[in-house]
């Protein structure tokens, strides 16, 4: 493998670290519709429990792709969406998503 490839390399595997999670694709596809609280999250994607939504949601805020914002009303609210960089990973996941409705 040359050097150049290197570092590529690694990005790359780190990438899909992050996105070969159970349901990191399906949270970042919800989240690009908008802004979410956490109950709607888990309303929307009713198979995956409240605990593993919490840390997925704490690992994608964790790689800076979702932002998460507590609102101290009554009562208090959470609310997830993405940043820049998860709204570009989103965009770039759309075509996979698209691949799969086709051939799987």
């Amino acid at each position: 493998m040359t050097q150049e490839l290197k570092p590529l390399l690694a990005k790359v595997e780190h990438v899909h670290h992050i996105i070969g999670k159970k349901w990191v694709n399906l949270i970042i596809h919800v989240l690009m519709e908008g802004t979410k609280r956490f109950s709607e999250l888990h309303n929307i994607i009713p198979d995956l429990s409240k605990r593993m939504l919490n840390e997925r949601l704490k690992e994608l805020e964790e790689c800076g792709l979702i932002s998460r914002e507590v609102i101290p009303d009554r009562p208090v609210r959470t609310e997830y969406s993405l940043t820049a960089k998860g709204q570009e990973l989103g965009t770039a996941l759309l075509p996979v998503e698209a691949w799969a409705m086709k051939w799987l």
